[in-house]
């Protein structure tokens, strides 16, 4: 695949601009893990950073989405997967099976997908408050894939703009440790931290 699947364009620009002066916060608003429905996506990070981060993905607001990511995990699709994108008090990016494999050649990292189908957009009134996941997608609003991002931070500006897959409940301090990019590469990062397994749990 060719798109640069991203918090693309200007969404992405203006999210940049709209954080330059916020102040994170280091309380997680994440939930204790034995909250929500669940499937939960369990990710175990490894690299400069290592640790647990449990999503409680949200089928309610996005079925095919959460349908795929599961199945990709439970294929063992994500496993090895970097972080190739990750922007202090923005997000993290991760979820390229094709292109983000942790000791491969990562210059394509960010514009590949899986053997899957592209999704169509499950847009829904939650917003992308911090440790909230939504998908990468380019810029056509049709074009998600397998990989996705976690907020560090509230960015308003992407509501109602990309698919909200999920939240997580564990693990925030893991996100927020996750070794951070460039940002004068669009948070293009070197020597990234990668997932080592992503499991499903009921």
């Amino acid at each position: 695949m060719s798109r640069d699947r991203l918090i693309a364009g200007g969404l992405f620009a203006l999210g940049l601009a709209a954080l330059g002066g916020f102040a994170l916060s280091q309380t997680a608003t994440a939930q204790d893990a034995t909250d929500g429905p669940g499937p939960n996506l369990v990710i175990e990070v490894a690299g400069s950073t290592t640790g647990t981060i449990t999503i409680d993905m949200a089928p309610d607001l996005a079925p095919a989405h959460v349908a795929q990511i599961t199945a990709l995990a439970q294929e063992g699709a994500y496993d090895g997967v970097v972080f190739h994108r990750v922007i202090e008090g923005f997000m993290a990016q991760t979820g390229d099976v094709e292109f983000g494999r942790n000791g491969g050649d990562l210059a394509q990292a960010g514009m590949g997908g899986s053997t899957k189908p592209d999704l169509a957009a499950e847009f829904s009134a939650a917003t992308f408050d911090r440790g909230v996941v939504g998908m990468a997608r380019s810029m056509d609003p049709n074009s998600a894939n397998s990989q996705f991002f976690i907020m560090f931070a509230p960015a308003p500006h992407l509501d109602g703009q990309y698919t909200v897959v999920g939240r997580v409940i564990a693990g925030m301090e893991v996100v927020d440790a996750i070794k951070k990019g460039d940002p004068d590469a669009n948070g293009a990062v070197d020597a990234p931290d990668y997932m080592a397994k992503v499991t499903v749990a009921p």
